[in-house]
């Protein structure tokens, strides 16, 4: 009685949050992170704990097949979910068709040639290596591509890993125990379907949560980047500035500000699509030559501002130089126009500084160079209290 109970609950919770996770895909406009195929999942194994709520027990019946087929099918729907979630473009309903027809059609060989005990115990093992696959998985994203959800991971893993055991153990018992073992008021099938319940209750919420996460960290992204070159702002750098600083061991920074020379002729002659295309190929090269652990911001217009982190003047002004020269060599390919567009920059250094609240100061600094700079004939590198920087050649 307990059982069939908490067979009907699980049908209950899946169906709802399947119908949950369909409409919340439905509001997430171009990028669905999977909630379309956790809801297909979730619809493939609340129809089978369906079928086996009207089947009663083990029997041999094409009720039976389609639920052990849905059953082995939905693991994957939610693991196709999870890579959806985590950028990769799969598609869902051809390995599910591919998967569906290959299973069903071997549940009809192991049953005529070795008889129900075997399908069911197929089925047990099926699912354990199917979940012990997952777990693996997700500890391998944990070590990987998914370091920013360390927590939700490894809770995932646990919960995972939980259900594999129960499907071995499962497996094991058929083989010993035959259909028995399966019997729905037996104590191991009602700690199946105790856990089964559990995970239908926990794990929709959590896929949810990380959804919301996902959103929030996007949103708080597109806040704190320019439109336009992806580039941070100057809000992100402060934040960021104040991150850095806080370390014990953090070394004094410097700033680097970056100016395009002559960029209104750019917009007036070309247009402001020009310009704009002109301004990401400067982003480009900033993002491409900074060092990892710098900060790569447009701080408004066509000024550019790079801190860079636990260096020296001698090591910035290198770089400040390299950044000149290639932006210098670089072309900008404009559709309508004949030619290639070319253009430099001027950048003026900052005296070293060790505090986010120096920021000021530093940007003061730098653009006070920067003015030296433009004033001496641009295309150049200049030092804050220091010679002007040598045109290349």
């Amino acid at each position: 009685m307990v059982s069939t109970i908490l067979i009907g609950m699980l049908c209950a919770h899946l169906l709802c949050f399947s119908a949950m996770f369909f409409l919340i895909s439905k509001r997430l406009h171009g990028n669905k992170m999977g909630m379309d195929f956790f809801a297909v999942g979730n619809l493939l194994l609340g129809s089978a704990y369906a079928l086996q709520f009207a089947e009663g027990g083990p029997a041999w019946s094409w009720m039976s097949v389609a639920n052990h087929t849905l059953t082995l099918v939905a693991p994957v729907a939610y693991w196709l979910g999870a890579m959806r979630f985590f950028g990769r473009s799969v598609p869902l309903w051809r390995p599910l068709l591919a998967m569906a027809g290959a299973y069903t059609v071997a549940q009809l060989l192991v049953q005529w040639g070795f008889g129900p005990v075997s399908r069911y115990a197929m089925l047990s093992g099926m699912s354990a290596l199917l979940f012990l696959v997952m777990t693996i998985t997700v500890i391998y994203g944990v070590l990987t591509f998914a370091r920013d959800l360390y927590g939700e991971m490894i809770f995932f893993a646990v919960l995972i890993s939980g259900i594999c055991i129960l499907n071995a153990i499962k497996f094991v018992n058929l083989l010993g125990t035959g259909l028995d073992a399966l019997r729905m008021g037996g104590s191991f099938q009602l700690v199946f379907y105790v856990y089964m319940s559990f995970l239908a209750t926990v794990l929709p919420p959590s896929i949810i949560w990380l959804v919301l996460r996902r959103l929030t960290d996007e949103l708080r992204n597109v806040a704190a980047r320019d439109p336009l070159t992806k580039l941070l702002n100057r809000r992100r750098l402060t934040e960021a500035l104040q991150r850095h600083f806080r370390s014990r061991t953090a070394a004094s920074a410097y700033l680097v500000m970056a100016d395009v020379d002559h960029f209104k002729r750019v917009n007036d002659r070309y247009g402001h699509h020009a310009g704009d295309l002109v301004l990401c190929r400067v982003a480009d090269v900033l993002r491409t030559h900074v060092h990892e652990g710098d900060l790569t911001v447009r701080t408004g217009g066509e000024e550019f501002v790079v801190v860079c982190m636990n260096t020296d003047v001698d090591e910035v002004t290198h770089l400040a130089e390299r950044l000149r020269t290639v932006i210098e060599n670089t072309a900008t390919v404009v559709e309508g126009i004949d030619h290639p567009l070319h253009c430099t920059i001027t950048l003026g250094i900052s005296n070293a500084f060790k505090s986010a609240d120096a920021l000021t100061a530093a940007l003061k600094e730098a653009d006070a160079a920067l003015y030296d700079g433009k004033s001496a004939g641009r295309n150049r590198v200049k030092v804050a209290g220091a010679a002007l920087g040598k045109v290349a050649a």
